[in-house]
C-alpha cells in the first residue's frame, strides 16, 4: 500500500512584483528610523565610505599599471623601483579598506536582520495574532521558517546586492571616463572612405555588455519562478521533518513511520526535482558566462592594437584601458551575474510580505467583526471581581451557533462546573471567556483589576528552567524561593523541586497527567482572581482531581473557580455545577434553544 505523498503547492511563474518590493521597503526601513536610526546610519554611512575608498583605491591601481608598463616599455629601472614601492602602499590600502568592508557589511547584515526579527515576532505573536490565523486557517505555511530564515536571505542578500549594486554604479561612472579619455577617438578608413569612432572604447564596452547582458536575461528569465518554487519545497519539506519531531510519540504507537517516510520521500523527491530545474538552468546561463567571460579582458587589447601600432597610445595606456574595459563590463553585467541572488532576495521577502499581509488581515477581519452593526461579544470590566455570562452565544466566523445563549455568574470564592458532551463547546466557551475569540454576541465581564488563567487539557511548558515556565505568563514569584518549591510539593512533584533551574523539554519529559499538576501549580503560584479548568485535571483519577481543586482554595480562597468537564463532578466541592444543552444549528445566524441551566448542586 502506497501513501499519497502531499507536494507543496507550484507557486506561478514570478517576475518581479513591485507591492512586494514596496511593502519589504516599508517592513523593513523602520530599522533607519526611530530608535535604531542613530546606530543604522552609522553603519551604513561607514559601510558607504569603506566602498568609496575602495573604488578610489581600486582607480588608484589602474593608473599604476599606466605608469608601470610605460616604465617597464622605457626600460627606466628608477621608476620602476618607485612603483613598486607604491604597489606595496596600494595594496596595503586595499586590504585596510577590505577589512572595514567586512565589518561594517555583516554587522549591517546582522543588526538589521535583528531589527526586521524582532518586528516579524511582535507582528505574528502581539494581540494574539498567531491563535487567530491558526484558528481560522489563514496563516501562511511555515511561519517560523518565514521568520527563522528567510528573514536572514531577505537581509544579508539585500545588503550583498546593494553593495554590488553602488559599487556597479559608482564603478561605470568612474572607469567610462578612463576609457572615454585615454581610448579618444578611432581614425580609420574602408575601402578609401575614411571613418571615425569618437569615444570608440566606449561604445564598444557598451556593445559587449549590451550584448552579452541581452542573452544572459533572456536565457535566464525561467530562473526567478524557479528559485520561488525551490523556496516553497524547502519550507514544506522542513515543517514535515519538525511536525515529524514534535508527535514522534504518536507516530511510533501508530506505526506510522513508513508513512511518515513516504510522505517526507515525496515532499523530498518534489525538493529535489525543482533543485534540478534549478541546476538546468544554470548549465544554460554558464554556455553565455564561460563564452562572453574569457574575451573580457582580451577583446579590449585587441581593439586597442591598432592605435598602439600607430603610436597613438603607448603600452601603459593599453592595459590601463584593458583594466577599464573590465570595470566597465563587471558594472554592466552586475545584475545579470546576480540574477540567482536577486532571486532568492525576492523569494524570501515574498514570503515575509505573505505573512505580514496575513497577519494585518486577521486585523482587518477582527476590527470588523467589531465594527459590525450586528450583535458581537462585548467584553467588560467588572469592579467586584466577579464573572458574568449575559445572554452569551458564541459563533463561527460565518454566523453558526457554537454555543448560547448562557447567562450566569461566578462570585469570588465560589466553584462552578460546566459540564457538556465532547465537542459541545467547552472549549469555545473558554477562548471566549479568555478575549481569543470575537464572534458571537452577548457580553461577558471579567474582574476588572485582577487576573484571568486558562488552563487547558495539556498546558503549554516553554523549554527554559522548570521555575521560569512556572511563572509562566506573569513571572509571580520569581524571587520567592519558597513559593515553586511549595507548588509543587501540594500539587504532588515533590520529585521535580531539586530540578527547577534546569532547562529540558518538559512536555517530553513528563506524562500527561504531570503536566496537568503543573497546570494546578501555575495557579497557586500566579493566584489569579478568575482561573478556567479546560479539561485541566481529565488525566488523574477522582480523588487526585478533588485534591488539585481543593489546593486552589486554600491557596486562593477567593479565587473564582470554572471547571470545563464532560462529566458531572463524583464529589461536592463544587460550589455549583450547571449542565449545558448546547445545540449547534446548521445555518448561520439561526437561533438555538437556551441552554439548561438546573438548580445548583
Amino acid at each position: 500500500m502506497t501513501v499519497a505523498s502531499p507536494a507543496p503547492p507550484d507557486p506561478p511563474t514570478l517576475a518581479l512584483d513591485r507591492r512586494v518590493i514596496a511593502a519589504f521597503a516599508r517592513l523593513s526601513g523602520g530599522f533607519w528610523q526611530g530608535e535604531s536610526a542613530t546606530r543604522a546610519w552609522t553603519i551604513t554611512l561607514a559601510l558607504v565610505a569603506f566602498l568609496s575608498v575602495s573604488i578610489a583605491a581600486t582607480l588608484a591601481l589602474n593608473l599604476w599599471n599606466k605608469w608601470f608598463f610605460d616604465a617597464l616599455a622605457a626600460k627606466d629601472g628608477a621608476t620602476l623601483g618607485r612603483a613598486v614601492l607604491v604597489l606595496g602602499l596600494i595594496i596595503a590600502a586595499m586590504a585596510a579598506v577590505g577589512v572595514g568592508i567586512v565589518r561594517s557589511r555583516e554587522t549591517l547584515q546582522v543588526r538589521w536582520r535583528e531589527w526586521v526579527t524582532r518586528q516579524l515576532i511582535e507582528r505574528w505573536l502581539d494581540r494574539q495574532r498567531f491563535y487567530h490565523l491558526g484558528l481560522t486557517r489563514t496563516e501562511p505555511a511555515n511561519p517560523e521558517y518565514r521568520i527563522a530564515d528567510d528573514t536572514r536571505w531577505a537581509t544579508e542578500l539585500l545588503v550583498d546586492c546593494g553593495i554590488g549594486f553602488f559599487l556597479a554604479i559608482i564603478g561605470a561612472a568612474t572607469f567610462f571616463s578612463i576609457l572615454w579619455s585615454v581610448g579618444g577617438t578611432l581614425r580609420t578608413s574602408l575601402a578609401g572612405v575614411p571613418i571615425v569612432i569618437p569615444a570608440y572604447m566606449v561604445l564598444a564596452a557598451l556593445a559587449y555588455g549590451i550584448i552579452a547582458s541581452g542573452l544572459m536575461l533572456r536565457v535566464g528569465k525561467p530562473l526567478l519562478g524557479s528559485v520561488v518554487a525551490k523556496n516553497e519545497a524547502e519550507g514544506h519539506f522542513r515543517f514535515a521533518l519538525m511536525r515529524i519531531r514534535e508527535n514522534a510519540e504518536s507516530i511510533a504507537l501508530a506505526g506510522g513511520a513508513n508513512s511518515e517516510k513516504s510522505i517526507a520521500g515525496g515532499l523530498y523527491t518534489t525538493l529535489v526535482a525543482r533543485w534540478l530545474g534549478i541546476v538546468r538552468q544554470h548549465g544554460n546561463l554558464t554556455w553565455i558566462t564561460n563564452a562572453s567571460g574569457p574575451l573580457v579582458p582580451i577583446f579590449p587589447l585587441l581593439i586597442a592594437t591598432p592605435k598602439y601600432l600607430s603610436g597613438e597610445l603607448t603600452l601603459g595606456e593599453v592595459t590601463q584601458l584593458a583594466g577599464a574595459f573590465v570595470q566597465v563590463q563587471v558594472a554592466i553585467s552586475w545584475i545579470v551575474d546576480n540574477y540567482n541572488r536577486i532571486a532568492d532576495w525576492y523569494a524570501s521577502a515574498r514570503r515575509l510580505i505573505e505573512l505580514t499581509d496575513a497577519a494585518e488581515a486577521i486585523d482587518v477581519r477582527i476590527a470588523a467583526v467589531a465594527a459590525d452593526a450586528a450583535p458581537h461579544l462585548v467584553m467588560s470590566a467588572g469592579a467586584d471581581r466577579a464573572l458574568r455570562l449575559s445572554a452569551l452565544t458564541v459563533r463561527d466566523a460565518d454566523g453558526r451557533m457554537f454555543v448560547g445563549p448562557i447567562d450566569l455568574s461566578v462570585k469570588p470564592g465560589e466553584h462552578l462546573t460546566v459540564s457538556a458532551p465532547s465537542g459541545g463547546g467547552k472549549t469555545s466557551l473558554a477562548r471566549a471567556i479568555g478575549g481569543l475569540w470575537p464572534w458571537g454576541s452577548g457580553t461577558i465581564e471579567r474582574p476588572e483589576a485582577g487576573t484571568l488563567l486558562i488552563i487547558p487539557q495539556r498546558p503549554y511548558v516553554p523549554t527554559t528552567t522548570l521555575r521560569r515556565a512556572l511563572g509562566m505568563p506573569t513571572g509571580q514569584g520569581a524571587n520567592e524561593e519558597s513559593r515553586h518549591a511549595a507548588a509543587l510539593h501540594r500539587v504532588g512533584l515533590s520529585a521535580l523541586i531539586p530540578r527547577l533551574d534546569e532547562t529540558v523539554r518538559w512536555d517530553h519529559a513528563l506524562s500527561n497527567g504531570d503536566l496537568q499538576r503543573l497546570g494546578i501549580a501555575r495557579v497557586l503560584i500566579e493566584r489569579p482572581d478568575l482561573v478556567i479548568l479546560d479539561e485541566a485535571t481529565s488525566a488523574l483519577d477522582e480523588a487526585g482531581r478533588a485534591d488539585l481543586l481543593r489546593a486552589i482554595a486554600e491557596i486562593s480562597p477567593r479565587t473564582a473557580v470554572v471547571s470545563l468537564t464532560q462529566q458531572p463532578p463524583a464529589d461536592r466541592s463544587a460550589t455549583r455545577h450547571v449542565a449545558l444543552t448546547l445545540v449547534r444549528p446548521a445555518t448561520p445566524g439561526a437561533s438555538a434553544p437556551p441552554a439548561r441551566i438546573p438548580q445548583p448542586v
